[in-house]
């Protein structure tokens, strides 16, 4: 009987060893942490009332938030760049958005 407790208990701390190992943590910069800066990147350009545009890209890796696509002015470029850069999370951000003055 004591034997079958404490076969019971090392299968029990290695089952609960491996998980662990297996747990993420904010902060690692793991996928889904910038699946997550990604995601609050687009929600506060598409909040941010001088943004009324539709043709930003954001990519995320590492925190480091790339954006692309095109905006109306210079004016859009940098507002855009601002707001990512003030978004929990972010590190970095590559602004390669074109002007585009045409665009609607």
């Amino acid at each position: 009987m004591n034997t079958l407790k404490r076969s019971l208990a090392v299968a029990f701390c290695a089952a609960v060893l491996g998980l662990a190992g297996c747990a993420s943590t904010p902060g690692q910069n793991n996928y889904f942490d910038d699946a997550m800066v990604t995601a609050r990147v687009k929600k506060a350009i598409y909040n941010e009332p001088a943004l009324k545009v539709s043709d930003i890209s954001v990519k995320t890796d590492n925190a480091v938030v790339s954006l692309s696509g095109a905006v109306k002015s210079r004016t859009e470029r940098t507002k855009a760049a601002e707001v990512a850069r003030h978004v929990d999370g972010v590190k970095l951000v590559k602004n390669e958005l074109k002007v585009d003055p045409k665009m609607q």
